[in-house]
Order: C-alpha cells, then structure tokens, then sequence
C-alpha cells in the first residue's frame, strides 16, 4: 500500500508543489494554498497527472481565509490528516540597526502568525479524528544566528516555541506536531537573500552560503519532500514535538 493512501494533506506555499507531488504519488489527495491563484493553476495542472489534487487561493495571516481552506479542503475530501504548514517570507536583509519596523512585523506576521492561524484552525479537526501529522517549517536559521536577516531568524524561532507547545497540547489526540529546518533550499528566496547580501554579485553570495553548508550544496526541494513525507507517514507515528534538520550538517559545527 502506498505510504499515505486515503490521507488528504493540505500544503501551504512555495517548497509545497515537489512534497504534493511525492504525497500524490503515495496516494494522498493534496489541497494547495497559495496567495496568487495564477501560480496555483499552473502547479495543479502540473500536479493533476499524479492524483487528485484541489487548489485554495488564501493569505495564511488572514485568519477568514485560513478557515476557508480549511472549510474546503473538509467539503471536498472530508478530512484533514496531513498538514504541511509551510509558508513562509524572508523579508528584506539588513543589520538590525538598520532594519525597518515594518519589515520586521511583515516578516514575523507571515512567518509565525500564519503559522499560528494554520494550527488553530486544523488542530480542531485532527483533534476530532484523534489523528494527524503537522509539519510547520522553520529553518536552520531557527536553530542558529545569521547576521543581516533578523527578523527571519527570529521568526524562525518562534516557530519551534509553537511546535512544542502544539504538540503537547494535542499528544492526548493522537495528534503529532514536528518542525523541519532546512539549510538554504535553492529556490526562489535563495535569489532574493543572494541579491541582498550582495547586490553586486549575487552569485559570489551564492558561492559564500554553499561554502558555508559543509556538504557544499543547497538543499533541493526533493529533499526537503523526503524529510516531510516520512513526517506525514505513519512510520513517524511516535514522533512529536522534534526538530528536523535538514542542513547539509550546517547546524552541526
């Protein structure tokens, strides 16, 4: 039997559209959510080949619209047994004497208040299931400092500090709440970080964070996948409230 057959997952944001492949191909059916509804037609048209796969267009600080998809992935599937809470933004790079407020509060809204929102309104529904996996992305940047991204970093952190204490509360239900901390993936955020820190020279930035992973590369979206579909699965049906690097050995020295 594949590893997720008869499970419905919900993925929200950029990493989602590699993990709802591999969650297609082990049976799941996959709800989408993103903000830009163009970007979620290209990637369900892309995805559809595999199974059965819905799209939701929501802004995951909008706590109306995270009910929403929650709404509609219930309607259509009539569960919720995976969620891979995952959006995230990196914000504008800068020392913090010199960071914006504003940036700062955008960074930690969607950062940990999405990730917030998306916890307070599927918990209900595993809960009533008296099972589910929750997947919430951090980063290494979670677990270490990293000058010129503060509010990142610090966002980052907060989720761990929501993780725990969503997976103690929900333990009882057979609910299981995880973080995964990815070193640098390369995806579009790494193009936005490489010209912040170096508007020159992107890819000598490029160049300076693979040498700072000491296995010499970026993370890739399959691998980030791999981490979360074993996370969702039930061979990770005593885990709860961990945090999973996935970072090349970054956090290790």
């Amino acid at each position: 039997m594949a590893r997720l057959e008869g499970k419905t997952a919900i993925i929200t944001g950029g990493i989602g559209k590699k993990t709802a492949e591999y969650f297609l191909k082990e049976g799941a059916k996959v709800s989408l959510v993103d903000m830009k509804q163009d970007a979620l037609d290209n990637v369900k048209s892309d995805l559809e080949q595999y199974g059965d796969v819905m799209t939701v267009k929501a802004d995951v600080t909008n706590e109306d619209e995270v009910k929403n998809y929650v709404t509609k992935t219930i309607e259509k599937f009539g569960s919720i047994d995976v969620f891979f809470n995952n959006a995230g933004i990196e914000g504008e790079v800068a020392p913090i004497a010199e960071q914006k407020v504003e940036n700062f509060n955008k960074v930690l809204t969607v950062n940990v208040q999405g990730i917030f929102l998306g916890l307070k309104h599927v918990i209900p529904i595993m809960t009533k299931q008296e099972s589910g996996s929750i997947i919430n992305t951090s980063s290494v940047a979670g677990l270490i400092g990293s000058p010129g991204v503060s509010p990142y970093v610090a966002s980052k952190h907060a989720v761990i500090g929501l993780t725990k204490s969503a997976a103690l509360e929900v333990a009882g239900s057979n609910v299981r709440v995880n973080s995964i901390h990815p070193s640098p993936v390369n995806t579009r955020m790494m193009r936005s970080l490489e010209k912040g820190f170096n508007p020159d020279d992107a890819e000598q930035a490029k160049e300076e964070q693979e040498n700072a992973i000491p296995m010499g590369r970026y993370g890739e979206s399959g691998d980030i996948a791999n981490l979360v579909l074993f996370l969702a699965s039930d061979e990770s049906s005593f885990i709860s409230g961990s945090q999973y690097r996935i970072d090349g050995g970054m956090a290790a020295q």
